[in-house]
């Protein structure tokens, strides 16, 4: 990531609100399922949460890593934004906070039970940015740890700029979008949009060993509109349907996002 890159995070971050995000409806739907997985994989471990170690990295305001910290889990917290650092600061010190970027995390090795990449892999353009990021996650990992690393599919792109927004035809003009419709990566994008198959090649060549893929969202960023106009309770059973069907290989790829939980091997055999 050079530094203009790393200017534009930074400026977008300052301005746009993550924690109104997740506390929309649409955003509500991602974090009550990712926490699900989280828990999940953190019950695992069969320690105690004092004794599990959390390193979220690209942590935003929070979100993920102050409640995690209330319910006891040693969490440290590493964002690009010096306004996401003050934030989490300022709303709990029981988290440890601090300025760091993804690609060169000023953290020792070994260290973590489980890794969280909850927004890096959203924004860096090059594969070997990409590497990077999975590379230095698996670094700071406990050998037989946990990495989970989300990322924005590339048919939502598609579907909602692309073709319910009206700009198809302008996106193939200019080449934003490839003859297979593929979200072109260009360093002066904001977001990094992948295909499954982008995914498995990134675990491939980074060495980390998938334990399982789902989708947070599924539709739900896709129909906001719509999600908006539910009554109480058929969003609960919009939830409900979504932890249902969010492990279905089937729906993944047309998701917003995914999440990716990754394996670091205990040792090269595992690999």
């Amino acid at each position: 990531m050079d530094d203009k890159k790393r200017i534009q995070l930074e400026e977008y971050y300052n301005h746009f609100c993550e924690d109104k995000r997740l506390d929309s409806r649409h955003g509500n739907i991602e974090f009550v399922i990712s926490m699900k997985y989280i828990k999940k994989y953190l019950d695992m471990t069969g320690k105690a949460p004092a004794d599990i170690k959390i390193a979220d990295i690209g942590a935003g305001p929070g979100r993920y890593a102050i409640p995690l910290a209330k319910e006891g889990y040693d969490v440290t917290a590493i964002d690009l934004s010096p306004n996401n650092v003050g934030l989490m600061k300022h709303k709990s010190d029981l988290v440890k906070a601090s300025l760091g970027n993804a690609l060169d995390l000023k953290l020792p090795d070994d260290t973590f039970d489980l890794c969280l990449l909850f927004g890096p892999l959203y924004h860096l353009n090059s594969r070997n940015d990409k590497l990077k990021a999975l590379s230095e996650a698996k670094r700071i990992t406990k050998p037989g740890g946990t990495i989970m690393a989300a990322y924005v599919m590339n048919e939502y792109a598609v579907l909602t700029y692309g073709i319910a927004e009206g700009h198809i035809l302008e996106a193939i003009g200019s080449g934003e979008l490839d003859e297979a419709f593929h979200v072109t990566d260009r360093d002066e994008n904001l977001y990094s949009f992948v295909r499954l198959e982008d995914i498995d090649s990134l675990n491939a060549e980074s060495g980390l060993i998938r334990q399982m893929i789902f989708s947070p969202d599924g539709p739900a960023n896709h129909m906001r509109i719509q999600v908006n106009r539910l009554t109480t309770a058929q969003y609960e059973a919009f939830i409900r349907y979504q932890m249902s069907v969010c492990e279905r290989p089937d729906l993944l790829g047309a998701s917003a996002h995914t999440v990716d939980v990754l394996k670091k091997p205990a040792k090269k055999a595992d690999i």
